[in-house]
């Protein structure tokens, strides 16, 4: 056999690699700063505590790990090109387990403190050199040596939750699962071209979208024949019935059934969100939630063509949500389904239907964003039909304000909406400006001038409200054809031959101005607020407030963060919170006063962050005598935090942020 000779490539036990390493592994000045978060820290603990728990035969492939190998007459060093997240984080998470377990157990102690540093005389040498901008501040947080400085990095947060998520006596556990893990070691000769081979191994053609990493996920691990019983059965017509959407219908399907947005930034979103939602499918489990996925991919495809409706009423409300995209469809694929099996009946999933196309339209109107809705309104959804027309009401625009804008402002969906006051399709029909756009200089509303003659005020006025629903008209194809920049005398005889009724009421209209558009606009804005009707109670009429479980969690400590929120309304409080860490502060401690005990089953489930002693160096702050809540998180951290203790109390609901300017 022919070998390679610049490469050498082992797959080699990790632990057993880093106890025995002499040299030191090196983080080259031109690598990027250390970046993971909290979130990919406990994705790892989360695998090294799985694979801990399986027999001796399994074991945790975590990647290859490259590195050259630099050699001089003072030390060898390896310098790593590829691997220096993965082992900084586990070189974190050594240290923890010294730092808990030094006191209780000498040897195993020793066999973590191997890991971390040098066995040379003096001051043992930790065997990892992070880039020189942060060796000092590494060296320092795996020493548990930080004392009362600011700890701002990445190295203390992530230290910091593997102190507070493994118990001393978890310590031998995680230990076992650590040394479960291996690695490909590949290690550059002199005349290796480490740029050429560092693009080879994360450069392989297009990265796997979203929903192929789902489908590798779930048929990973499971025999031939159970692999293509599930390709067969389930994933297959799964695509069938979504084609191109796939991806989107996995999103969706995780807003659907986790009631909360999924974050769809960074390329692994949808696969990250349905990992955590199905953290392990054994084939009994993956054959149950199969049969889900293929009934809800099916709703999913009738959504997407509602040809597939067998109701033609129904039908009809579907396209006329397409109007809208599709960022409801997590709320009408569950209502839709209730309504295949019998929970709901069709009268109310037309209602829900109307009234979602209200709140659309409405929030749309008063140049009010419709993002990061649907996620909510799943939620309250929970608490049953009843709630869920609260939940619609409570952030619909009012009347009042929607009949300005329909005055004022140009009308949306122009074509929907005009179709729709006529109880009729858009197929086939065009929207006429009686004032067009650009009129003509000899263009004239049937005054007797010319559009020429208009002062500069008047031209003004009239552009103004071009394009209001007083100055739209809804027209067939043949007939906008001939009315096309004509003067209104013109249009008049047009507009007087159509079937739709708003339009042919044009033909009795003596001239046309802006007091006869502010008209017309009144009059359709009547039957507007009939058609698209505001149900229910108006407590308030949207103010931009976030409910908490929607708001948008940020990686690190991103400009600007200081000044994050405008307030927080918190129950029937309102709160001067400017930023995250203030928030979680105060959250904490309010609940420590009011709801201990959710305080208490929420941090004794994760594992923090409310501890009985501050068991290693940080930012602390005093619960009460005996009790300590640790400050020292990254704002994801935090905001997780925030959310999961308010859902513990029961009031997660009824707590909202107001973002500031720089977070709009």
């Amino acid at each position: 056999m022919v070998t390679a000779t610049n490469i050498d490539a082992t797959a080699v036990n990790t632990i057993a690699w880093l106890s025995a390493a002499d040299a030191t592994i090196v983080v080259p000045v031109y690598q990027r700063q250390y970046r993971w978060d909290i979130g990919g820290c406990e994705q790892l603990l989360s695998d090294i505590r799985a694979v801990s728990d399986l027999d001796d035969r399994q074991m945790h492939f975590i990647g290859s790990v490259l590195s050259a190998e630099n050699r001089s007459d003072e030390e060898t060093e390896l310098v790593l090109i590829d691997g220096q997240q993965r082992i900084t984080t586990l070189m974190l998470l050594v240290a923890a387990l010294f730092h808990t377990v030094k006191d209780h157990d000498a040897t195993l102690a020793g066999e973590l403190e191997r890991v971390l540093l040098h066995a040379r005389a003096g001051a043992p040498e930790t065997k990892l050199r992070p880039h020189r901008a942060w060796a000092s501040v590494f060296e320092s947080v795996v020493r548990d040596t930080r004392g009362d400085v600011v700890r701002d990095s990445r190295f203390d947060d992530n230290y910091a939750f593997f102190r507070s998520q493994v118990r001393v006596d978890e310590v031998a556990r995680v230990w076992r699962g650590l040394n479960k893990l291996e690695h490909v070691a590949i290690t550059l000769g002199t005349g290796a071209n480490a740029q050429q081979i560092f693009e080879s191994l994360n450069s392989t053609g297009e990265p796997l979208r979203d929903h192929e990493l789902i489908h590798n996920y779930v048929l990973m691990g499971l025999s031939h024949a159970e692999q293509t019983r599930i390709e067969d059965e389930f994933w297959l017509p799964i695509e069938q019935h979504t084609g191109e959407q796939i991806a989107n219908f996995w999103n969706h399907y995780l807003v659907m059934t986790g009631g909360r947005e999924v974050a769809v930034a960074g390329g692994r979103g949808v696969y990250e969100a349905f990992r955590a939602h199905f953290p392990r499918l054994d084939h009994a489990t993956l054959l149950e939630n199969a049969e889900r996925w293929r009934g809800y991919a099916e709703v999913y495809g009738t959504l997407l063509d509602p040809s597939r409706c067998p109701d033609p009423h129904l039908a009809r409300h579907l396209r006329h949500l397409g109007t809208f995209g599709r960022g409801m469809y997590p709320l009408i694929m569950r209502v839709y389904r209730d309504w295949e099996d019998g929970r709901i009946d069709t009268p109310t999933l037309v209602d829900i239907l109307e009234r979602v196309q209200s709140l659309l339209l409405r929030r749309t109107i008063v140049q009010v964003t419709n993002d990061r809705l649907v996620a909510r309104l799943c939620r309250a959804l929970d608490d049953g039909v009843d709630a869920l027309f609260a939940g619609i009401a409570r952030i619909t625009p009012s009347d009042d304000r929607v009949r300005v804008a329909l005055k004022y402002s140009e009308l949306p969906h122009a074509s929907y909406v005009l179709a729709r006051l006529d109880d009729r399709e858009d197929d086939g029909m065009d929207v006429d400006h009686i004032v067009p756009l650009a009129p003509a200089d000899d263009w004239t509303g049937g005054d007797g001038r010319r559009w020429a003659d208009y002062t500069d005020d008047e031209q003004n006025a009239h552009r103004a409200l071009a394009g209001t629903i007083g100055n739209l008209a809804l027209l067939e194809e043949p007939l906008a054809a001939q009315v096309f920049d004509a003067s209104f005398p013109d249009k008049r005889a047009v507009y007087a031959r159509s079937a739709v009724a708003a339009t042919a009421d044009l033909g009795d209209v003596p001239g046309w101005s802006t007091a006869a558009i502010s008209a017309r606009s009144a009059r359709l804005a009547d039957a507007f607020l009939q058609t698209w009707r505001r149900e229910g109670k108006l407590q308030i009429d949207d103010d931009g407030l976030t409910p908490i479980l929607d708001a948008i969690p940020r990686r690190g400590w991103p400009r600007g963060w200081q000044k994050e929120f405008a307030y927080v309304e918190y129950v029937d409080e309102h709160w001067e919170v400017p930023d995250v860490k203030y928030l979680f502060n105060r959250v904490f401690k309010r609940l420590w006063a009011d709801s201990r005990d959710a305080v208490i089953a929420y941090s004794a489930r994760r594992g923090g962050p409310v501890y009985p002693e501050m068991s290693w160096t940080g930012q602390w702050d005093t619960l009460d005598e005996g009790t300590y809540l640790y400050m020292g998180w990254d704002s994801r951290y935090m905001l997780t935090a925030i959310q999961g203790v308010l859902t513990e109390a029961g009031i997660a609901p009824n707590v909202f942020v107001k973002y500031s300017y720089l977070w709009q």
